[in-house]
């Protein structure tokens, strides 16, 4: 083989590889990807960027889909050393408007309608509690 041969074969190869590496990453699973009609309606993030990151949602939901939920709070960003806690509540019901820090993250008359809590704390440990205030 002539060194263009190699020269192309390689440019050929490159820029193929380019195109998959680029397909894949605006193809990857998602929030979008999930069925159960999932709309973040309350959000906090603390903005303490030397210590723990804390990241508190509020998300209606569709329907009691335990799995769709888990999945969903998987797929939120999460920081080694903070915390991720997403509340679950049904489309059409009660829900939060706002998110704060602390022992309680939002208004206390909104939590007879909260469906489920995720959370991931400092160490990766994920927990899904479904009816966390009954």
């Amino acid at each position: 083989m002539s060194g263009k041969k190699v020269k192309y074969i390689l440019i050929a190869v490159f820029a193929v590889l380019m195109a998959w590496f680029i397909k894949d990453a605006f193809t990857q699973p998602g929030v979008q990807d999930l069925t159960g009609g999932f709309t973040e309606v309350a959000f906090y993030r603390n903005e303490n960027n030397t210590g723990p990151i804390q990241r508190i949602y509020a998300v209606t939901v569709s329907d009691s889909l335990w799995e769709q939920m888990q999945q969903y709070g998987d797929y939120m960003p999460h920081t080694k050393y903070g915390t991720t806690k997403v509340y679950f509540f049904r489309q059409g019901q009660p829900a939060p408007a706002a998110v704060s820090p602390g022992e309680q993250n939002f208004d206390p008359q909104f939590q007879p309608h909260c469906l489920a809590k995720y959370e991931k704390d400092a160490m990766g440990q994920v927990s899904l509690v479904k009816r966390p205030f009954r």
